[in-house]
């Protein structure tokens, strides 16, 4: 309390006199100090830090710090994103490099608001100063994600329309050139950007835990480049819209004008236009459903990216005003003054002031539910059975069958084997079979049995003998065409028949 009335000096409750700080860290812009005539002549009168808690009621404090939370169930569902997209199959994510570059930014965003809530940083270094990156580390870090994600979101939307707009309009499919040229500019653009932004600008904390960009010279270094490449993504995202709808409507009163003739009776020609019709609508209806996810998931980051932009420079336009003008910020300094600094007594006057609460409210939830739009757009149903089917086949126990007879080699299962071969001692070769002829009554067929002719079962030299019915080979148009079929002995095993003795084989 001492220190506190010590530090006010000449100035009022609840304002200090800016002579009893005399340090140059933290930043001094972010003072709110007005000159207040005195009897000693005009002295620098402040406003305590942070500022926020002057022109904003008791409950603001709590809606940073929800946002912050949002922010890590958006972390989550990104995160799970990314790791569903490098381990499950391609055919039940979907997955493509630019909806991958995407997710990151939206991750590199979200870790601005991310930060602060493990370090917990003080918003304030001295009594009427705002730290920024220069006097705390976590401000540096925070609002360095900040930037660059917010505008790598951006750059990746960017590059998404672009990519949807030459395949649909320009029927041109990018390749790798175009992957390298993809990635040099979609993290490159915003590195460059967020750089200048940090080197020229700065961040600190203006409301939250999280710092923001300052308003000197944000809108020329940041705010400009970004909300341009916020436009061209946007006029890419209905140009190829307004390009799908136009393919249709022209196929169509194109197919109405030639689909009757002369006569008023349909023609043939017409019921074949009609199906052009039919095919143009379906590659647009073709196009659409696969590209929708994207394209909407793209506009709400745009969107909300652009909001957010937009507030900033309002409240930076305001500030200044106020700051050049102090007889507009009276009748609440005055009011300051007169309730001994009870705020809640003056809130009422500060509208006009500075951006209202339900805006800046809205800003920050919004930003928020980019991870949670991301899940929900990008991620594809099929995403849930995939990874129920890794775990089952990853982490379940493979039970393998065993037989009944097995079990009784438990002991030593060593000698059990579902294959075995014979032994070797055992085995024997197969001989192969003696050619099947008609019983023979002399001599002859005793010596085709003898031991003497069965010297060599595989002879090194076979000769084929073409059957006479084979077709394998070709033959002249005069054979196979005899009315009747003519029947060789000696080209078989069967002994000749002879009419006169009676005896031989059985034709």
């Amino acid at each position: 309390m001492a220190n506190t009335t010590e530090a006010r000096g000449l100035c009022v409750a609840p304002f200090l006199q800016l002579s009893h700080f005399p340090s140059r860290e933290g930043y001094l812009p972010g003072r709110f100090c007005a000159p207040v005539p005195s009897f000693g002549g005009s002295i620098e009168c402040c406003l305590p830090c942070p500022v926020t808690s002057w022109i904003y009621s008791d409950n603001f404090g709590t809606i940073p710090k929800a946002s912050n939370w949002l922010n890590v169930v958006g972390m989550a569902c990104t995160v799970s994103l990314l790791i569903s997209f490098f381990v499950l199959p391609v055919e039940k994510t979907s997955r493509h490099y630019l909806t991958v570059c995407f997710i990151v930014a939206v991750c590199i965003l979200q870790l601005g608001f991310i930060i602060p809530l493990g370090a917990r940083p003080e918003q304030c270094h001295d009594a009427i100063t705002p730290n920024d990156m220069f006097s705390d580390l976590t401000c540096a870090f925070s609002g360095a994600c900040l930037l660059a994600g917010g505008f790598a979101a951006i750059s990746w939307g960017f590059l998404r329309s672009l990519s949807i707009h030459l395949q649909i309009c320009w029927q041109v499919v990018p390749g790798r050139k175009v992957f390298w040229a993809s990635l040099l500019a979609g993290w490159g653009i915003p590195i460059l950007f967020g750089s200048i932004a940090l080197a020229r600008t700065g961040v600190s904390y203006r409301f939250g835990d999280t710092c923001h960009i300052n308003h000197d010279k944000a809108l020329q270094d940041y705010w400009g480049p970004l909300l341009a490449f916020a436009a061209v993504s946007t006029i890419l995202q209905f140009a190829t819209l307004g390009y799908c709808i136009r393919v249709y409507i022209r196929a169509l009163f194109k197919d109405d004008g030639k689909s009757q003739n002369s006569s008023g009776l349909p023609s043939y020609n017409g019921s074949v236009r009609t199906v052009t019709a039919r095919q143009a609508y379906r590659r647009v209806q073709k196009a659409i459903a696969v590209q929708w996810r994207g394209i909407v998931v793209v506009v709400i980051i745009i969107v909300n990216v652009v909001f957010l932009a937009v507030v900033f420079v309002s409240m930076d336009n305001t500030e200044q005003a106020v700051m050049q003008n102090f007889v507009k910020a009276m009748p609440w300094l005055n009011c300051l003054v007169i309730n001994g600094g009870e705020k809640n007594m003056c809130l009422d006057k500060v509208k006009g002031l500075t951006t209202s609460e339900p805006t800046v409210m809205a800003v920050l939830i919004l930003m928020s539910l980019n991870g949670i739009w991301t899940l929900l757009f990008l991620g594809r149903a099929s995403m849930i059975p995939a990874w129920i089917e890794l775990i089952r086949t990853r982490f379940a126990r493979k039970h393998d069958f065993v037989s009944v007879d097995a079990r009784r080699y438990s002991a030593n299962a060593r000698p059990y084997e579902m294959i075995t071969s014979p032994p070797q001692s055992a085995y024997t070769p197969k001989v192969p079979e003696a050619a099947v002829t008609s019983p023979s009554l002399d001599g002859d067929t005793i010596a085709a049995f003898s031991p003497q002719t069965q010297k060599d079962y595989f002879p090194k030299d076979a000769k084929y003998v073409s059957p006479t019915m084979s077709f394998s080979t070709p033959r002249p148009p005069s054979s196979g065409r005899h009315h009747g079929r003519e029947w060789d002995p000696l080209n078989t095993y069967a002994r000749p028949w002879s009419p006169s003795t009676g005896k031989g084989g059985m034709i």
